[in-house]
């Protein structure tokens, strides 16, 4: 029942939401969020346990959702021209990627999940309100600010849908505000600083010919922060590695302890899966779709350090960049060679579909790692979604190119369309600009990423030697001053590499609401600090510690945000069939 429910309900109304949102503004919001509620309403009658089983529907619906987000290659493929291959050829095509991005993401959920414990604030969104939907006592201690900030979310998200003014110029985006206050300004602010500083030395890119006139900062600032990102990365897991390394010596064995039965999973099968589907896929995209096997295996080694990079930002800000993957990987591509802008998309895709998937699978996991869920049935219903989401993926994409003619128009080769400005399409509008690009192989890409590397590397590196120090943690904990250090460290001074990228990712307008939930969120919290007692322990009534306030209202917000999409989609298809 409760599969028969996510996949036929739950799935399609969460594909589309994110079909809706690509098409319109470029980026959805995840699945996970929107799922979370619905199933919840269904597994409330079995009391606390149902979150479990909450957990298991919405892990299959976000799959749903996150494969009908990839819609907008069907897109691209209509923008550039390019012929369609049949139906049943793209389905399976995009199934063997999503089931291989989904065993990469499981693969990494031990060094992310387990081991850094990053936020994933959807995922923690969903955590909270499947434990609040399906315990009584939960529900009444949180009912107002979880109900109160998703009616909010709800009401403004879609008042910003149908008022330019508001979506438009100042880019408002209730979800970015409540990822913000989950969060904090420790990850919200460095994000700012480094989009006020793109923005400061555009006309010195342009003078060293890292931009071409009228190009934003980010045309080449989410290069240095991918970058930057794959620097820090590449730092922790080497300290991971060299950790296991020796505990293996220590011990003769890299098993310290056994893992509780919600966590095992069968390292060796699943490393079989990623093989399997890995070979699936470049089966299917040489015999089937006629690309070159150089380009799909180098497509399938990218993915393995684009899932892990993609994940450690999604897991810090709640951004998957999967655009900035996919045109990275045309880039490099054209470095190797490649010049059909054809193959580059269908090569390319593989980067976008199993970071998205990828991303989503850890973020299934974070919610799973709160709430105790049993990874390897989880596993199970993600990857039937994974199916699903493949057929509806190629239905909405027609289905919505049928319903609204003008996403059949290229925004490039027409630009200043009347009708675009409702739908932007601006994921499609990277991939098209990029795949476009490749006849022209550019140095300074690969010059930008180098010293993105250099950055995220060289800035770890010097975090970990401060804040790691005894004499740091000691004054860091004990002493006022130490605290603000802390903090200014981390906001201002000497921030993560993975917070600080998403400056260089997305619009300063949007990094703006992010910095403002993130503070707005801190002041709160100060605020509710000094005027109340200590919270009490569980037992005693207060909420479990990573249900605070914040969180909760948060978490409101994003789900709100995915509530008005689902609406606004929905009615858009209905008026127009």
């Amino acid at each position: 029942m409760l599969s028969a429910v996510a996949i036929l309900i739950l799935g399609p109304l969460g594909g589309i939401s994110a079909a809706f949102m690509n098409f319109s503004i470029g980026f959805y919001v995840g699945g996970q969020v929107l799922a979370g509620i619905l199933g919840s309403a269904v597994t409330l009658p079995y009391g606390p346990e149902g979150k479990h089983g909450a957990n298991y529907m919405q892990t299959m619906a976000a799959s749903v959702a996150g494969m009908c987000g990839m819609s907008a290659l069907v897109q691209a493929m209509v923008w550039m021209g390019l012929p369609q291959p049949p139906m049943w050829q793209m389905v399976l095509y995009f199934m063997c990627i999503g089931m291989f991005g989904v065993g990469l993401g499981m693969l990494y959920t031990p060094i992310l999940v387990d081991r850094l414990q990053l936020t994933y604030p959807s995922g923690l969104a969903v955590a909270n309100i499947l434990r609040a939907l399906t315990d009584k006592e939960l529900l009444k201690r949180s009912i107002f600010k979880l109900g109160g900030s998703m009616a909010t979310g709800f009401g403004v998200s879609l008042a910003a849908m149908k008022i330019p003014d508001l979506n438009g110029l100042w880019n408002l985006s209730v979800s970015t505000v409540g990822g913000g206050m989950i969060v904090g300004p420790r990850i919200a602010l460095p994000a700012l600083w480094v989009g006020v500083i793109g923005y400061a030395l555009t006309p010195y890119l342009l003078s060293i010919g890292w931009l071409d006139e009228g190009d934003h900062y980010r045309k080449i600032g989410f290069i240095i922060s991918l970058g930057a990102i794959m620097g820090a990365a590449m730092l922790d897991v080497g300290l991971i590695l060299v950790q296991a390394l020796r505990r293996f010596r220590e011990t003769g064995s890299t098993t310290v302890e056994p893992a509780p039965d919600w966590k095992r999973v069968n390292m060796l099968r699943l490393v079989m899966w990623v093989v399997f589907w890995g070979a699936g896929t470049v089966l299917m995209g040489n015999q089937v779709l006629h690309q070159p096997v150089f380009f799909l295996l180098v497509a399938i080694a990218l993915c393995f350090v684009f899932v892990l990079v993609n994940g450690i930002a999604l897991g810090i800000s709640d951004f998957n960049p999967i655009s900035s993957a996919f045109v990275m990987s045309v880039f490099v591509m054209a470095a190797l060679g490649l010049r059909d802008p054809g193959v580059g998309l269908f090569c390319a895709a593989i980067l976008a579909i199993s970071t998205a998937e990828g991303g989503d699978m850890q973020q299934d996991r974070s919610t799973g790692w709160r709430l105790g869920t049993n990874r390897a049935v989880q596993f199970r219903y993600q990857v039937v979604g994974i199916a699903m989401g493949a057929l509806l993926m190629v239905v909405l994409a027609r289905l919505f190119m049928h319903a609204f003619p003008i996403l059949n128009e290229d925004q490039l080769a027409h630009k200043n369309l009347a009708a675009a400005k409702h739908w932007q399409s601006a994921f499609t509008y990277k991939m098209v600009g990029a795949l476009r690009g490749i006849i022209e192989y550019k140095p300074r890409v690969m010059h930008a990423l180098r010293l993105g590397i250099s950055i995220g590397l060289l800035v770890e590196l010097i975090r970990k030697l401060i804040k790691n120090g005894r004499r740091f943690k000691e004054f860091s904990a004990s002493t006022r001053a130490g605290r603000v250090t802390s903090f200014l460290l981390d906001a201002v001074f000497l921030p993560s590499p993975y917070a600080f990228a998403f400056g260089g990712f997305v619009e300063l307008s949007w990094i703006g609401w992010w910095a403002f939930g993130g503070v707005t969120a801190s002041l709160y919290e100060m605020l509710e600090a000094s005027l109340s007692p200590p919270a009490k322990k569980l037992s005693d009534g207060a909420l479990p510690a990573d249900m605070s306030t914040m969180s909760l209202v948060g978490g409101g917000f994003i789900a709100g945000d995915a509530l008005a999409a689902l609406a606004v989609g929905v009615y858009g298809i209905w008026t127009t069939l």
